[in-house]
């Protein structure tokens, strides 16, 4: 985003052309209230992972990063040798957007650690500004504030509870300085919260070996993904299914079933679309608008997982 400065007021504003031609970089915001372990996590996804991540942070001093990893530090930037950056949001984050957006290539993804009283739901519109798209949001909650919630003011449980209700992925901390009982009473609080929410549990830190791809991957619990349809109405002359996609089959092996798609259902096929695994394209991205069909790749900051197809035919 762009700063434009009204009446003594800075707003941000979208640029006029997108970077990194068009491509959007997974978001993932990372919440939590104080003292619950998100620096701590961010810190030990940098270090577990060899992929480009840029991550905003409030405070870059505060991320413990080991010297030798650093390549160059400018200003509130750290740029790290694995082609990691970290950036300071102490000005906004569309000022961090903006330091993110000026590299002339895009990072794998994007980590925003939020303050500790922040609510995500403020922030999350910040998932679709120019060249991002939002992953999802992950909240670290710490075991002995979830189970001593008796002793903290009403104020600060309502804002951690707040905080748990709005997450796609939970990881609970501290479990390695309280009791079983502690932990038992912290995994029932956030049942109670989000009884449907994933959970990863860890000790003193956040992110266990093997769990970085979980914590860089949450897709699938956000709308406005790639492979998104609008949802049908009661008076739509539409109808909608969802269709298993193929599996093994290269480009023209698709395009063979995408003909055939919709024979003998008695509806016309007038739109598909889904991500389909191609051995010879890799994934790509489905879409059919009436006779028009695109069959394109997925750029790599977009990867993710295939997806049945959602095929939209007439009553």
């Amino acid at each position: 985003m762009r700063r434009r400065h009204d009446g003594g007021v800075t707003r941000y504003v979208e640029p006029e052309f997108l970077p990194w031609d068009g491509r959007r970089v997974p978001l993932t915001f990372v919440g939590g209230y104080l003292g619950a372990g998100k620096t701590t996590a961010i810190n030990e996804v940098l270090a577990q992972t060899d992929r480009p991540i840029a991550v905003i942070v409030n405070d870059v001093g505060a991320v413990n990063i080991d010297a030798a990893l650093i390549r160059r530090r400018h200003g509130d930037t750290i740029e790290l040798t694995d082609g990691c950056v970290c950036c300071s949001s102490v000005d906004g984050l569309g000022a961090a957007f903006d330091q993110i957006r000026a590299r002339p290539e895009p990072p794998d993804h994007v980590l925003v650690e939020l303050s500790g009283v922040a609510e995500p739901s403020q922030v999350v519109p910040w998932g679709w500004s120019a060249g991002f798209r939002l992953d999802g949001v992950i909240v670290i909650a710490a075991a002995d504030q979830l189970a001593g919630a008796a002793a903290l003011p009403r104020w600060i449980v309502e804002r951690i509870d707040r905080q748990i209700v709005e997450a796609d992925l939970l990881v609970l901390t501290k479990t390695d300085i309280v009791d079983l009982d502690v932990e038992r009473a912290a995994r029932a609080r956030l049942d109670e919260l989000a009884p449907t929410t994933p959970v990863l549990v860890g000790g003193r830190g956040s992110v266990e070996p093997g769990t970085v791809g979980r914590f860089l991957s949450l897709g699938g619990r956000r709308p406005g993904g790639p492979a998104a349809v609008p949802d049908p109405t009661l008076f739509d002359a539409h109808q909608v299914a969802t269709v298993a996609a193929p599996r093994d089959v290269s480009s023209a092996e698709l395009d063979v079933w995408l003909d055939s798609l919709g024979q003998g259902s008695g509806g016309e096929v007038v739109r598909v679309k889904g991500l389909v695994d191609t051995t010879d394209l890799g994934l790509v991205l489905v879409q059919v608008v009436g006779r028009r069909r695109e069959v394109t790749p997925v750029p790599e900051p977009e990867r993710g997982e295939p997806t049945d197809l959602v095929v939209i035919s007439l009553r």
